[in-house]
Order: structure tokens, then C-alpha cells, then sequence
């Protein structure tokens, strides 16, 4: 019994922590507990393992090398996650979304289904800035989800697209979860942020053709905004008229750039034309001048401050002009200055910051100090060997793996949530789908894609709890129409989760089907034979595979060789060298 439960510690060991998890024990200490408990225990049973334990006591002293070294304390890429938290917390604190809300739902307003196009369109915008779900949800739930009970909106519609679209936050870049991703991987963060990008736009688009199909077969679920309450009033002929000018602009400034600046002229011939149009918009609003129209002005003056937040810190990104640490921070002063410019900056906005990003990155930290003691006991008892084996025997070879571990990680998401996942089970999927030759960064975003759904699945979802916290619990009166609007049920919102839930499987097929989405990271293929390599001209030297000279020039004299056979001479003329006698090879030797 003994020596069964010796060779069979590593599985003893993960199931011991599931059922910690299940029982209620908070994430980082249920790691550290059983890493701690499991090495006593394997130390002692090291001598009826037959090899398949390695632990020792001594082996406890690398414990603070894993918290002090490159992995936890002293981890580059890591001190990303309070850059971006910070920035998100102040764009939400600024009024951003609220600004981004109302503009988009006037934009969108005449179309059957406007506000749901809005939320979406928004949530996308706020996952590029924020990179925070929870920051998202509530602030959509507060703002547009009593507009879209005042005009009619079916309750699970409106939930559902809230709590989905708060989520993309998870997928688009800069997301926490694929920071975490790429660092328990090994990849690089701005590889990861470049595979992520398509799969995240093509999500977006999914929701986008969701509520189409379902304000075609159920227009009474989401009727148009009613013509009293276009505040901004007509005007889009305006706003395209705008887009053309901005773009003809644009592309006169790149024609002009384009022979100093090479590659970077249409990126500065770009943001000549929106600066222009900006500049414009402004001008016409402040002077009432009255060239554009109203609708057109604020959806210009309030689109175009995020984007070029998002520029500034994706596009410094994907350009490699900064590391994803550096986009934070320059994220984290734009934030700041955008809440300023809108006189919403003050010292308790920058304490409501400071100390949610405290939290969440405390929060990290204790997981991740967990995880290393957890996976320090689980690789000495060979449990890593253990899941490899586990998963690479799956039938199916690469695709029945990809298949096994998402089936994996959508059950243990009704459990655990994002980072719990990234650190506990990551670690462990990694090495088998690197044997298997899976390429790890469109791992991370197949990983990724799926730990959405950790965030919508009923009950245990937390865009649903945090939609829920916001959300009406008792009947209200409608501060603008006067009229009693019933409350969102708890049911009604795990209901709408359902079908945002199934396009995010759909979208996990997608990205294993086509996995083009995220290569792309990769660039274009290079041709070994278009290389052509030049070394530069030495002085003194002919280049390279130059002929001899036409002329037949005589080449310099090579220096005489020494005679190692004789003594050295040291300037004195040496003497004459006796003439060695002919032999006769017609006579036989003679030895005397």
C-alpha cells in the first residue's frame, strides 16, 4: 500500500487539490498548503517510490530563489498587470464609457437593435483601453442597462450582451489574462497581443451577427430608439463627409512623408488626418461655427481620444518601439491625462486606483507564490511527466489533445477563474502541447478564447456577478419617462449568458480550425534564398572574390621559410651548405 501510493503521488497530489478548491480554500493557499503538505509526505516515502519521487530536504532552500528570482518578485513582464489595471480603473473612473455609451447609442439609435450594436462596439473599444472585465460590465451595466429597459429591451438580450461584451476584455489586447498566459508559457507578451488581436475582432464581429439574426427573427426584442429620444439629432451624411477628408488628408500627408520616412509614412500620414479632423471638430464645436453637424462632432471628439490611447499603447507595441511593460506605463500617464482634459481627475479617483490595482496585484502575487510551491513538489514527485504522459496518450494525436484539454478547462472554468486556471493548469498543458509540436503562442490564445467563458458560465460566472451588483433587484420609477420598469432577475441574466456562451465554443472551433488567425503574429515568410548578404569593402584588402590582376602583376613575395634544422642565425652570413653526393641506383647499398 505504501509503495502503491509512493509511485502514484503525483495524481494523489492533484486530486487532493481539487477537492481543497471545491471544499472553499482560497486559490493561492490551497497551492501552498498542498505543495508544503505533499513534500513532507514525499520525503518521506522517497524510499519506496523505486525513483519516481525526488525530493529532499535540502530542496526547500530553493523556495526563495523561485519567489525572489525572474519568476515572481523580480518578473519584467508582470509589472504590466498594474500598469494596465491602473489605466483601466481611471478611464472607467474618467467617464470614458459613459461618453463612448451615449455617442454610439445615438449613432446606432434608428437601427432595431442600435444600443446592443452600441454596448458591443463599446465593450470592444474598452477591452483595447482597459483590459478589465470588471470595469466594463459595471460601468455598462449602470449606464446603458436602464436604457435599454426604458425603450423595451427583452431582459435576457440586454443582459446577455452587457456581460459578453464586458468580457472581450479577456481576449482583446492588452488583456491580463494573456499577459499571464505568455509569461507561464514563455513567450513574448507582444507575440501573444498580435496572435490575439484577429481572434478578438472576430469574436466582436460574432456577437455583432448574433443580435442581426436576432433583430430580424425577434424585432420586438430590441426596437429602434424612438425619434424624442435622438438627442444628437440626424447627421451621419456629415460624419462621412468628415471621414473622407480626414482620409484624403491623410493620404496626401503619406505621399508627402513617404520618401523621408519610408515604412512609417502612412502610420504619421494617419495620424496627420485625425489630429486634422479632431483639431476641426473642436474648433467648430467651441466657435459654433456649426460645419458639421452635432452628431458628427461628438462622435468625433469622443471616439478619437481612446483610439489614440490604443495606438499609443498597442501600436508602440506592435511596432517594438516599446515593451508591453513600457506601453502600460505610457497607458497608465495617457489615462491620467484624458481624465484630467475632461476636469475628472482628482486625488480620491487616483485612491480608488491605486488601491483596486493594490488588491488585484496582491492578488496575483499570493497566487503565483502559491503556484511555485505547488509546482515545486509536483515536479519532484514526476507529476509533470505524469500529465504529459496523460495527455499525449489522448487518441487523435494533435487534434484529439486540443479537443481533450478545452473540454479540460470549460469544466474547470465553472470552477476556477482566469488567473487560477493560467497559473495551476497552464504549467502543466504547456510541455505536452510543446512535444507535440502545437506552437505555444496560438496555445495561449486557444487558452485564452476558452477562459472567457469562465467569466459567463452560470452560476459562477463573475460578469454575471458583477451585472447582478448593478442591475435592478426591485421594481424603480423611470427618472425620465415616469413610468415603473420591473427589476432583472438572476435568472434572466444567467439565460442570457447561455448564447454568448455557445458563440464562444463556436469560437474555440474557429481558432482550431483556423489557425491563420493568430500565425499571423509570425509575419510573412521569408525566402532563405532572396537573403543576400554583403560584408563591407576592408581597406588594404581586395573584396571578396575579386580575380587575380589581368596583368599577371606578380603577387608580394612571400617571406622566406626557416629551416627548424638548423641553429638560429642571428645575422651572420651562414655557411655554404656541402653538396649532398650523387647516388648510384644501379648498385646495391652499402651500410659502411
Amino acid at each position: 500500500m505504501i509503495e502503491f501510493i509512493a509511485q502514484n503521488m503525483a495524481p494523489i497530489m492533484f486530486a487532493s487539490l481539487v477537492i481543497f478548491l471545491l471544499i472553499g480554500y482560497p486559490v493561492a493557499f490551497s497551492l501552498a498548503a498542498n505543495g508544503l503538505m505533499f513534500f513532507f509526505i514525499g520525503v518521506v516515502l522517497s524510499p519506496y517510490s523505486g525513483g519516481s519521487i525526488n525530493l529532499a530536504w535540502p530542496l526547500l532552500h530553493a523556495l526563495p530563489d523561485n519567489f525572489y528570482g525572474s519568476r515572481v518578485m523580480s518578473n519584467d513582464t508582470l509589472l504590466a498587470i498594474p500598469f494596465f489595471t491602473f489605466m483601466g480603473i481611471v478611464l472607467e473612473r474618467s467617464g470614458m464609457a459613459e461618453d463612448l455609451l451615449d455617442t454610439i447609442g445615438q449613432l446606432f439609435g434608428p437601427v432595431r437593435g442600435g444600443l446592443a450594436y452600441a454596448v458591443i462596439f463599446v465593450g470592444a473599444l474598452l477591452a483595447a483601453t482597459t483590459g478589465v472585465v470588471a470595469a466594463s460590465v459595471i460601468a455598462m451595466g449602470l449606464i446603458s442597462l436602464p436604457i435599454m429597459l426604458r425603450y423595451g429591451y427583452d431582459r435576457r438580450v440586454a443582459s446577455g450582451v452587457i456581460a459578453a461584451s464586458g468580457t472581450l476584455a479577456q481576449i482583446i489586447p492588452p488583456s491580463l489574462v494573456l499577459i499571464v498566459l505568455a509569461d507561464q508559457l514563455g513567450k513574448s507578451v507582444g507575440d501573444m497581443y498580435a496572435g490575439a488581436l484577429i481572434p478578438g475582432l472576430v469574436l466582436t464581429g460574432l456577437y455583432t451577427l448574433y443580435i442581426l439574426i436576432m433583430s430580424i427573427v425577434r424585432p420586438n426584442s430590441m426596437p429602434a430608439l424612438p425619434l424624442a429620444a435622438r438627442t444628437l439629432g440626424h447627421g451621419v451624411l456629415s460624419l462621412l463627409a468628415a471621414l473622407v477628408v480626414a482620409v484624403a488628408v491623410s493620404y496626401a500627408a503619406y505621399r508627402y512623408l513617404a520618401p523621408a520616412h519610408g515604412d512609417n509614412a502612412d502610420i504619421l500620414g494617419a495620424s496627420v488626418g485625425v489630429i486634422l479632423i479632431y483639431i476641426v471638430a473642436i474648433a467648430d464645436k467651441g466657435l459654433n461655427i456649426n460645419m458639421m453637424s452635432r452628431l458628427a462632432q461628438q462622435v468625433i471628439i469622443v471616439l478619437i481620444p481612446p483610439l489614440a490611447l490604443i495606438f499609443l499603447v498597442l501600436g508602440t507595441i506592435f511596432l517594438g518601439i516599446a515593451t508591453p511593460t513600457e506601453g502600460g506605463a505610457m497607458g497608465a500617464v495617457g489615462a491620467l491625462l484624458m481624465a484630467a482634459m475632461k476636469g475628472r481627475l482628482s486625488l480620491d479617483v487616483v485612491k480608488q486606483a491605486l488601491a483596486s490595482t493594490t488588491r488585484l496585484s496582491s492578488f496575483v502575487l499570493f497566487i503565483l507564490i502559491g503556484a511555485r510551491v505547488f509546482s515545486l513538489t509536483f515536479y519532484g514527485v514526476n507529476g509533470h511527466v505524469w500529465v504529459e504522459h496523460l495527455l499525449t496518450s489522448l487518441p487523435g494525436g494533435e487534434v484529439g489533445f486540443l479537443i481533450g484539454v478545452n473540454i479540460l478547462v470549460f469544466v474547470l472554468a465553472f470552477f476556477l477563474d482566469f488567473f487560477e486556471l493560467a497559473f495551476i493548469i497552464v504549467p502543466l498543458l504547456a510541455p505536452a502541447a510543446d512535444k507535440l509540436g502545437i506552437d505555444l503562442i496560438w496555445f495561449g490564445v486557444l487558452l485564452g478564447v476558452n477562459m472567457q467563458t469562465s467569466f459567463m458560465h452560470p452560476p459562477f460566472g463573475f460578469a454575471l456577478f458583477y451585472l447582478r451588483s448593478v442591475a435592478a433587484r426591485v421594481p424603480y420609477l423611470d427618472r425620465l419617462t415616469g413610468k415603473q420598469i420591473a427589476p432583472v432577475t438572476t435568472g434572466q441574466i444567467y439565460w442570457g449568458a447561455v448564447p454568448f456562451v455557445c458563440i464562444q465554443v463556436i469560437m474555440i472551433g474557429l481558432t482550431i480550425a483556423f489557425p491563420q488567425m493568430v500565425m499571423r503574429y509570425k509575419g510573412a515568410a521569408v525566402d532563405p534564398g532572396t537573403i543576400e548578404i554583403k560584408l563591407p569593402d576592408m581597406p588594404g584588402l581586395a573584396p571578396l572574390g575579386t580575380p587575380p590582376p589581368a596583368d599577371g602583376g606578380a603577387s608580394p613575395a612571400a617571406p622566406p621559410s626557416n629551416d627548424l634544422s638548423q641553429p638560429p642565425n642571428f645575422g651572420e652570413t651562414p655557411p655554404a651548405k656541402p653538396a649532398a653526393p650523387a647516388t648510384d641506383l644501379s648498385q646495391p647499398p652499402n651500410f659502411n
